[in-house]
């Protein structure tokens, strides 16, 4: 069998697994945190990638675990409600449609418990080194013993490690978009009733939503700033950066500030995206945010994470002639079928940062409908 190590275990990395063990290859999945990440947005399945949610048998459960939204309102700094909206919400988009939004930590809890017991994790470590230059890949870890495998795959988002490793660093690659955002889980303290609630400062945004059938909520902090650097894995100055911008743009921030230090989720990075011309060296290839990150401004990081999954297991199975797979032709196929969508998709999100020109539906339908998807 093909010996596949994933880097990664969120949405791209558990879809991809669970489809390349499907098509018979053995499959291996490498996560830096401890078990599966909790926390994360609501985020949306859409369009096609209904149908790859339908082909591994979890459509029903994912529209089981939908947020289940109403609407969403706009408030003033002391709570006063300016506006309500029930036929669409920043999160969801429009809420007579057949999307699904879900929260990230439900979604994966899906995927990952499809790819049982098919698939190897080793949690709590990460790839230390890569050696992509013979008939296999030498890797070595942090913590677990070195291994050889037959290909490598990097799933691990908009700061990927396989990224930087091989095709080099992450400078080279991203394409900032200026804003910067904060998630995390917090009681819900606003009573929310299926419903959000958002606020607009002079420079920051903050936003409650309920979750889990309202007994817990999501919280979202976000301003923009185009020339702010924060490490991504100093939530401490993080913490800082987020406590000085809000301390005095009014409604709840108070509240959320203290929730965002007790929050056993919290999640902070800017917004941005990453651009290549090519997604593979050899026998390494990048998948998901990794690869082509279109920034949660687009609304459809998630769906483009399960399709390219869903994509590139299926020309490694197509490349695979008995107990041997041509990897170069898989990669150069999945990037040839994939590439201009993941393009025009990251499109979306530069048109809707404030002040560009929102899309149109039949825009967003055609991006939608420019890709066709073979059933491998």
């Amino acid at each position: 069998m093909t010996e596949v190590l994933i880097s990664g275990a969120s949405v791209a990395g558990t879809t991809l697994g669970y489809w390349l063990a499907r098509h018979g290859f053995s499959v291996t999945v490498v996560e830096r945190h401890p078990g599966l990440r909790p926390g994360g947005q609501a985020i949306d399945v859409r369009g096609p990638a209904l149908t790859v949610l339908d082909r591994m048998g979890l459509l029903s459960a994912a529209a089981d675990r939908k947020t289940g939204i109403r609407g969403s309102s706009v408030v003033d700094r002391d709570g006063n409600e300016l506006s309500r909206d029930t036929e669409s919400t920043p999160t969801g988009g429009p809420i007579d449609s057949p999307d699904i939004e879900l929260l990230r930590d439900d979604l994966v809890e899906l995927l990952y418990g499809a790819t049982q017991p098919d698939t190897e994790y080793l949690f709590d470590d990460t790839i230390a080194t890569l050696d992509n230059r013979g008939s296999g890949v030498e890797v070595t870890f942090e913590r677990a013993p070195a291994r050889s495998f037959d290909l490598v795959i990097g799933a691990d988002g908009l700061h990927s490690n396989v990224r930087r490793l091989v095709f080099g660093p992450e400078e080279r690659f991203i394409k900032r978009l200026g804003t910067h955002a904060a998630i995390f889980t917090v009681p819900n303290f606003l009573d929310l009733d299926f419903w959000q609630k958002w606020h607009y400062g002079d420079t920051t945004m903050a936003g409650v939503y309920s979750a889990r059938h309202n007994t817990e909520a999501r919280a979202m902090l976000g301003f923009m700033d185009p020339e702010l650097r924060i490490d991504y894995r100093d939530i401490e100055a993080q913490y800082a950066e987020i406590e000085r911008r809000m301390a005095d743009d009014g409604w709840v921030r108070p509240q959320l500030l203290t929730f965002m230090r007790g929050a056993p989720d919290f999640y902070f990075d800017e917004m941005a995206q990453i651009v290549m011309d090519h997604w593979s060296i050899g026998r390494v290839a990048l998948v998901g945010d990794a690869a082509y990150c279109c920034s949660p401004l687009s609304g459809q990081g998630t769906s483009v994470a399960l399709l390219g999954a869903y994509i590139l297991a299926g020309e490694l199975k197509r490349a695979t002639q008995g107990d041997w797979v041509d990897h170069g032709v898989a990669f150069t196929n999945y990037f040839k079928r994939f590439h201009g969508y993941t393009e025009r998709t990251q499109f979306l999100a530069t048109d809707n940062i404030p002040g560009g020109a929102p899309i149109s539906q039949e825009q967003f339908e055609a991006i939608v409908n420019s890709l066709a998807l073979s059933n491998y």
